[in-house]
């Protein structure tokens, strides 16, 4: 398949994911979620593939959904906004239960659903120049589709700060309240994220595997469910 909105490469165990729409910060349209979906997709049955790292091509990370699809929208049926809303839901859904690690490797730049996506994967390593903001507040929008990935990684506290204020929030900031789990001077982040992704590759594939899914359900287990399942 070719893609018109992303960059999908294979290297080995190594599948690495760019949103390549650099001249609108790597926004998201229904192009590119539509891609995304696809690529997860062949992903998750390449048996081959342990790891993957997502990226953004340019400046940015991902500056979340595109104003101009936004203004499209608009003017869509309820029926056509629940449909659009559903693909990005699903995508985070996708990545977030991928079964082999994950790594968002965060070179600039993450805004709105960009978070969602740092968010759903297992490590996120952020440039130190990278910036972040959850300011769907601002433009009349709550950030639901993210909030399950989001508010997961900072805690409802933070989420409530961040989410109603729509403050940017640095990277240093970002690593304090968990959004990312490391924080790296920028020329370093391609090494660094290739570290992650040898220690991941030293681990068996299996247990990643078991570890993400225990990891997703313990904290909505009681006591007797968590002794049983483990």
């Amino acid at each position: 398949m070719t893609y018109e909105t992303i960059i999908f490469s294979k290297d080995g165990k190594i599948a690495r994911i760019f949103f390549n729409r650099p001249e609108v910060h790597n926004s998201f349209n229904s192009t590119m979620i539509k891609e995304l979906d696809v690529a997860f997709e062949k992903i998750k049955a390449d048996k081959s593939i342990r790891v993957v790292v997502l990226s953004g091509k340019g400046k940015s990370f991902c500056a979340g959904a595109d104003i101009n699809w936004l203004r499209e929208i608009v003017n869509y049926s309820f029926e056509q906004n629940l449909e659009e809303s559903l693909q990005l839901a699903e995508v985070l859904h996708k990545i977030y239960l991928l079964p082999k690690a994950t790594v968002a490797m965060v070179n600039g730049t993450a805004i709105g659903g960009g978070n969602g996506f740092l968010s759903a994967c297992d490590i996120s390593i952020a440039s130190e120049d990278a910036k972040f903001g959850l300011s769907e507040v601002k433009i009349g929008l709550v950030p639901a589709a993210i909030s399950p990935y989001v508010v997961r990684r900072i805690g409802e506290g933070k989420a409530r700060e961040y989410f109603l204020t729509g403050k940017r929030i640095s990277a240093k900031r970002a690593f304090e309240i968990g959004l990312i789990n490391e924080v790296v001077p920028h020329k370093e982040l391609e090494k660094t994220v290739d570290e992650i992704t040898s220690l991941l590759l030293s681990s068996g594939p299996e247990a990643i595997a078991a570890c993400k899914e225990l990891i997703r359900r313990v904290p909505e287990m009681s006591f007797d469910e968590v002794k049983e399942y483990t």
